[in-house]
């Protein structure tokens, strides 16, 4: 088939199929196993190989190469200590250990809220042994939706809670989607965030969540034409990883974020 005879719906599943590749990947969400917050003193952490702790800006790892840890940068065992620093909300897949490769085990370090955590993504996790895909909703042409942006003078910038009970978060608006849903006379307005190429993200609520869908999904747009219309193609609405794991530090929608209405497109609970 070529492009040009493509339809929403073909687009629609190969965007489905990639998304469903993506989750399987062999270190992705699906293999999250657990979270720690990092000491400040060298310190034990779970069954992982290696001495872990976090100093101010720092973290460290001290380990010896008969315990198996590799740094990923070099390939190499540990031999002694090694530090990392992050920015706030960045992430680093840092160390690996365990299986027959010494890979099966990746260590992610994050930092989050100003301080420093690890995660550990293990190949051979349940969660990602058992997935066979994302359930979704059938197509809904009619939850391809136009609307209209409205930028705001300033960024608003709202404190908001994540996944996490001790990760807070900032939520950074740059503007409302408005649109209606078919069926529906009722504006509904949502805050987005953009990203450096313009795209936009709406983070919501909908009466389906907790019933059919997850506690909160997210929609992608592309970013606004000159006219300020947009397009809102629910049935591209996703999980967050928090979804699929409770050792995610997502976002929750910022309070204005409600749809009271059914959004019945797009990924259903996991």
């Amino acid at each position: 088939m070529s492009p040009t005879t493509q339809t929403a719906e073909d687009r629609w599943a190969r965007f489905r199929a990639a998304r469903n590749a993506a989750l399987a990947e062999t270190h992705g969400w699906l293999s999250l196993t657990s979270f720690h917050w990092l000491a400040d003193r060298p310190a034990r952490v779970g069954s992982m190989p290696g001495l872990w702790s976090a100093d101010g800006g720092t973290a460290s790892v001290t380990a010896q190469p008969s315990d198996g840890l590799t740094d990923l940068a070099t390939g190499r065992p540990v031999d002694g200590t090694l530090t990392a620093s992050l920015e706030d909300e960045d992430s680093l897949m840092w160390m690996a250990y365990g299986g027959g490769d010494g890979h099966r085990v990746v260590v992610e370090l994050a930092r989050r809220a100003g301080r420093y955590a690890i995660r550990t993504r293990d190949a051979e996790a349940s969660t990602l042994a058992r997935f066979t895909g994302n359930p979704v909703f059938d197509y809904r042409p009619d939850l391809v939706v136009e609307g209209r942006f409205e930028p705001y003078a300033e960024p608003l910038h709202e404190q908001i809670l994540t996944s996490h009970p001790d990760v807070p978060g900032t939520h950074t608006a740059v503007g409302d989607v408005v649109f209606t849903l078919p069926g529906d006379t009722r504006e509904h307005r949502l805050r987005a965030s953009q990203d450096e190429a313009g795209a936009l993200t709406v983070t919501f609520h909908d009466t389906t969540n907790g019933v059919t869908t997850a506690h909160w999904r997210k929609v992608s747009l592309r970013r606004p034409r000159p006219d300020g219309s947009v397009i809102l193609d629910f049935n591209r609405t996703v999980n967050y990883p928090s979804a699929f794991t409770p050792y995610g530090t997502c976002p929750r929608p910022v309070d204005a974020n409600v749809v009271d209405a059914p959004v019945e497109a797009g990924e259903k609970q996991p």
